[in-house]
């Protein structure tokens, strides 16, 4: 079957961006063909790759950028060359000086068809006015009114009385396409959240400030407003109502603070306009790209993404006090989901406090931040948020696994309990040998960095194997022996009848490249000698040569490390000191297997 492209489409979009009557655009919805499918590949680790395309009506065709959210109709093939598309939704933008389409949404009008036309490039041309809409567009080539009734037509009036527009009359720009680059723009998006006001104190005197989350179909940006532009802003925003906002400084995005996926981040002035939308129909509710817990394990550090998972726990309110000796308070709770994997995730403060569910929720998180103390853990920050049985597809679906499964299951934790071996998953993608850990120059940052090796015990050194430690918890500190037989903690302050004793170990390691001295502390210590620090303790009180016997039984045993390398500086001297975060003895068959799956990907 032949179909109809929409005649002079192209030049219609380019005439309404260059004369800034975007808004005769709406309602309009032309068939296009798509000439050329490029993908574009992500300008850093963790952004998501975009598609550029050239669409034609058959007489010009022009560039156009598919949504980061219909990237799957290309990647399954649902749409390729000479594919005959309707254009539902999208923006004419510009990029590089050049213009384009951004392309929204779309449906599917014939996915393999033959070339159109010969269409030149609309650059090239002059811009006309666009003729008045007719009743059909041209057909293409070999079409016939015999194949099918006429199609919708596509060049109607738009239909404005429904649509509400910013009294600027400024054309509505995705969130997907702001940029710094850009100075006149208005944006139509829902606030999905909204902070308190918080006070801070720096060198320069203290402020306030709050922020929102802006959502529109595109995409996500966070807004943060400052002190007198607080008290003009605050009020106005409102959670769950969509609002039209211009005027307002588009910034690279502060990620260490949380926030939105974007790249960019509004700074909100007292000038910025703010103002209510009354069609909020085509704004969604709510923008969810979740992870699955299974991933976790390949996910970055300080990621911040959406998570979907049953609440198996939920801990106590408990309280602790933070360096700069203000008291907190947080909640741990257990989520999991149909990868089979538990993970924990910590809520703080005012959302800790008024965390109450039963009878195991399905939670949809939205901005949690990804942590990697004994594996890989989520917290919620500042502008985070969650949402208990949320009325979407993915969630119904965890619901029914979980009601007739997953309730009975077993699951892999990506979190551990604490050191040592067991827990949280080894992440296979971080492995390294231990010349390209020497070599790549892991620890010399300002930061820690982490990594994993797979290494041979070569040598435990005898004289610093374990300390006696204050048994009080959280203490650890080493203890001494006074005159009278008591432990003295110079920390606590108090003497103690019996020590705790603890592995600190300092252990020399090889592979086939190099070799490496790494610090072991308790946990780890107990895996790689197969007793408690205390246990051999009492052994060397008694027999100084047995207790060396097994430690030299750690000698030439092979185990998968996670580690931590960070530099440091002592007498002027700096050097970088590789500590053993978890360590898990080889299993010979989980090893074979994932060489298999390796030697599949060539």
């Amino acid at each position: 079957m032949a179909y109809l492209l929409s005649p002079g489409a192209i030049n219609r979009f380019l005439y309404a961006a260059e004369t800034q009557t975007e808004e005769s655009l709406t309602g309009w919805q032309p068939v296009l063909q798509i000439l050329i499918i490029k993908a574009i590949p992500a300008s850093k680790a963790g952004d998501t790759p975009r598609k550029r395309l050239i669409l034609s009506d058959g007489t010009h065709f022009i560039q156009a950028m598919l949504a980061t959210q219909c990237n799957h109709l290309v990647d399954e093939e649902q749409v390729v060359r000479f594919s005959i598309i309707k254009l539902t939704k999208f923006h004419p933008s510009t990029l590089a000086g050049k213009k384009l389409i951004i392309l929204i949404d779309l449906e599917i009008v014939q996915r393999d068809a033959e070339k159109i036309g010969e269409p030149k490039n609309i650059e090239a041309a002059s811009l006309v006015p666009p003729p008045e809409p007719t009743l059909q567009p041209t057909a293409t080539a070999g079409a016939s009114s015999s194949m099918g009734p006429a199609p919708t037509l596509v060049n109607k009036p738009p239909g404005r009385a429904a649509i509400s527009q910013p009294s600027s009359k400024a054309p509505i720009y995705p969130i997907e396409q702001l940029s710094p680059y850009q100075n006149k723009w208005t944006i139509k998006a829902r606030v999905t959240q909204k902070s308190d006001i918080r006070n801070f104190s720096t060198a320069r005197g203290e402020g306030k400030l709050f922020n929102v989350t802006l959502t529109d179909e595109t995409g996500e940006i966070r807004g943060t407003a400052f002190n007198t532009a607080v008290d003009e802003l605050f009020d106005k925003f409102q959670e769950g109502k969509v609002y039209f906002i211009s005027k307002a400084r588009v910034n690279i995005a502060k990620k260490k603070f949380g926030g939105s996926t974007s790249d960019f981040e509004l700074g909100l002035e007292r000038y910025t306009e703010v103002e209510e939308c009354a069609d909020a129909s085509n704004v969604p509710e709510v923008r969810y790209n979740f992870v699955e817990l299974g991933k976790l394990d390949q996910t970055e550090k300080d990621a911040i993404i959406d998570v979907l998972g049953v609440v198996s726990t939920v801990g106590d309110l408990t309280e602790l006090t933070s360096k700069a000796g203000k008291t907190l308070t947080k909640r741990d709770i257990t989520l999991v989901d149909r990868s089979k994997y538990s993970v924990r995730m910590t809520l703080w403060g005012k959302q800790a406090e008024s965390f109450q569910v039963s009878n195991y929720p399905v939670m949809a998180f939205k901005g949690v931040k990804v942590g990697d103390f004994g594996g890989r853990t989520l917290s919620m920050v500042g502008t985070s948020t969650y949402q208990e049985n949320p009325d979407i597809g993915d969630a119904h679906l965890l619901r029914g696994w979980y009601d007739s499964e997953g309730q009975g299951a077993s699951f892999n934790s990506q979190t551990a309990a604490g050191g040592g071996s067991g827990g949280a998953q080894f992440r296979r993608n971080e492995l390294m040998t231990l010349s390209t850990v020497k070599d790549s120059g892991v620890g010399q940052g300002d930061n820690a960095d982490y990594f994993s090796c797979r290494a041979t015990i070569i040598f435990v050194k005898p004289d610093s194997v374990m300390y006696t430690a204050c048994p009080s918890d959280k203490c650890n500190k080493k203890v001494t022996q006074e005159p009278s037989g008591d432990w003295r903690c110079e920390k606590c302050d108090r003497n103690y009848p019996e020590p705790d004793v603890r592995y600190l170990m300092t252990i020399h390691v090889a592979d086939h490249t190099n070799q490496l001295w790494l610090q072991a502390f308790n946990d780890v210590g107990q895996s790689i000698i197969g007793m408690t620090a205390k246990q051999l303790y009492e052994v060397e009180q008694d027999d100084h040569s047995a207790a060396q016997t097994i430690i030299e039984r750690a000698h030439s045993k092979a185990f998968n490390f996670s580690c931590r390398a960070k530099s440091d500086t002592y007498n002027d001297q700096t050097r970088i000191r590789y500590g053993i975060q978890k360590v898990w003895p080889l299993d010979y068959a989980t090893e074979g297997h994932a060489l298999l799956d390796t030697l599949k990907l060539y």
